[in-house]
Order: structure tokens, then sequence, then C-alpha cells
């Protein structure tokens, strides 16, 4: 994610080199660049090393017998979510290629192998500024009869975040709100779908290795050049989709990050899906949380990018109003319960409305 907007002016562009930030202003993919996006595959990306790399849930689910809540949303934790946040956070820094984002792995994977989802190893290797580098996307899907491996065309929209971390030579960088909010509430999302296995069909979760840039993100209309910086994780599996035709299926996607600042705004970007947008905020008017929901005035380059240029309407709830976004002070203790709570019971209104009752 990189917030540099097309500002055309030396002292903006000077700033952009030194500090490396991680999401970049992003013009509005017109028509002509969605076909050309749908045409071939992302820059650099090899096929996976692991393929079909499954992990089975180690809690089958039921039978279903009976419907899951019907206010779902009530059922999200923040303080549980805020938990799993934790667990992530005291591994310490998270980067891409790491043994640490590797115990953050065994993390998500048993926290939602534990409520009955399977979990994929997406691994694919990649060129980066620093060399080659292995990453691995990991993506759950939920069976309601506990059927192995789960069929993977009843999906119909993809909830996803980051896990990794920003690499720094200079700070600790822990990254609570930037990588790790977004992941503790995704895992606490797993469990409240669980409740309800019809609606958890229809979803699958993704979390992205490699959103962060080694160097510097590099500018949208360069993505499909070799050697490409950042959004590694989400080009990949947005590629595979393509490949395989399994992006026809998904009707929508939403992104997570950056979503527990205890000041919590969620920064909706100009070009965000008109129609996803405007359900997503009548949720949020629903729960009388709109108040948490803002504009921005630029474009985020983030993990929904491909999946939009893969012609999967997909917003990006993050709140970007954060001065801690890269440095040593994005700590738990600027974190807040509430806040994943907020972003968790919209999202799962939202949800209900969407994929049924």
């Amino acid at each position: 994610m990189a917030d540099f907007g097309w500002v055309a002016t030396a002292i903006t562009a000077a700033a952009l080199v030194v500090t490396g930030c991680k999401r970049a202003a992003v013009p509005p993919a017109s028509p002509e660049t969605a076909i050309n996006a749908d045409a071939a595959p992302a820059p650099g990306l090899k096929p996976a090393t692991l393929p079909g790399d499954i992990r089975p849930p180690t809690k089958v689910a039921a039978k279903v017998t009976a419907p899951g809540p019907v206010e779902i949303w009530k059922e999200f934790s923040g303080e549980r979510a805020f938990e799993e946040v934790r667990k992530q956070v005291e591994i310490g820094p998270r980067p891409a290629g790491s043994a640490e984002l590797e115990k953050a792995r065994t993390l998500i994977e048993d926290g939602l192998r534990r409520t009955g989802w399977e979990v994929e190893r997406q691994t694919f290797s990649n060129e980066t500024p620093r060399g080659p580098v292995t990453f691995v996307n990991l993506i759950g899907r939920f069976s309601p009869t506990g059927q192995s491996p789960v069929p993977r065309d009843t999906q119909r929209a993809i909830l996803c975040s980051h896990y990794d971390t920003k690499r720094f030579s200079t700070i600790r960088f822990t990254g609570a709100n930037d990588g790790g909010s977004s992941t503790g509430a995704l895992i606490e999302l797993a469990r409240v779908l669980a409740l309800d296995p019809a609606l958890a069909a229809q979803v699958e979760l993704v979390f992205f290795d490699g959103e962060e840039a080694f160097v510097q993100f590099t500018d949208p209309d360069e993505l499909r050049v070799d050697n490409a910086d950042g959004l590694f994780g989400s080009r990949h599996y947005a590629s595979q989709l393509r490949k395989s035709g399994r992006a026809r299926q998904f009707q929508f996607g939403i992104l997570w990050d950056m979503i527990g600042d205890r000041d919590l705004t969620i920064t909706l970007e100009p070009g965000s899906p008109p129609e996803l947008t405007r359900e997503i905020l009548a949720s949020a008017d629903a729960l009388g949380l709109r108040q948490h929901f803002g504009r921005y005035d630029r474009s985020i380059l983030d993990d929904h990018y491909p999946l939009n240029r893969i012609r999967i309407p997909t917003i990006n709830l993050i709140d970007f109003d954060y001065p801690a976004w890269h440095t040593a002070d994005d700590t738990l203790e600027r974190l807040s319960p509430e806040s994943l709570q907020k972003i968790g019971a919209v999202t799962l209104h939202y949800l209900r409305k969407a994929l049924g009752k």
C-alpha cells in the first residue's frame, strides 16, 4: 500500500524515494486496462511449487441441520480478534521469506483448521529487488458436510488480508495494525462464519504473503514488468484465479487492511466499486457505525488492485489516517478491540445480505 497520489511536485517525488512508502495512488482502471489484465498473466510469477498442499480441518463440520444465527454480525468478538492480533505481534517482525512469517502461518492455519476450515498453502517463488523469494498465500475454504478436499466451485466472495510486515533495517517493526490487525480479525471472522456453514461455504478466505514492497512499490502501470515490487501474493493469487477460470465465480471481494486503530475511520478511495461501496455503507448505517467510514481523496495501491484487474469488484476497507504507519510506534497499544469488532460486524452484516439469510 502506498499513498503518493500522482502529485507532480519535486518535493513529493523526493519524499517518496526516501521513505519507500507502501501504498501508491492508482488511477481508476479503464475498460481497456481490465481487458489487457485479463489477457496476460502477472509478471515474474512462477507456478506453485507445492500444488495441492492442503491442510484439512482439525474439527470436521457436522452435517448442516439448522441455519446459522440470523444476526450473525453480533457473534463477532473484538476481544477474540485482538487476542489473535496479539499472537501475531508477539512473534516480532514478520517480513516475507522469514522464519518468523512461517510461525505466523502456523498460527493462522491452526486458527482456521480448529474451526472447521481447510487450508491450502499456495506456494510460489518470485524474483524481487532482493533476489528470489519463496512466498506462501494461505487460502481457507469450508465444507458444510466436512468433505475434503473442499469443492472449489461454491465460493462467491473473497475476504482477504495480508499477513506479512515490511522489512526495516533501522527499526523493529512489528506491524500491529499494518498486517496484524486484519490478520487477527480474519481468523475471528472464520470462527464466526463457521457458525453458519451454508454461508461459510460461499466465502474464500485469503491471507496474502508479500504485500509489502522490498524497496519501493512499482508504478501500477508497470506491474507486468519483471521484478515488479510489492503485491506479490495478491498478484499470484489473481493470476491463478484467471488461469483456472475460477475468477468468474466470484461476485465480489473485501480486503481488510489497517483496521485496528483506536481512532477508527475507514478511508474509502474514489475508485471503490460503486455498488459494493453503497451496500457496505448501508450496513454501516444499519448498525449505527456510519461515522467510522469516510472518503479519501486519492486511490490506494493495495491487494485489492490485482483482483479488480481480473474483474472481481473488490473494496479496500482500510484506515489510512494512521500516523504510526511504517514506524516503530505501530504497536498493540494503538489498537482497540472495539475497532476490530466494528469492521467485523459491518462486513458480516453485508455478507448476510449479499449471500443469503
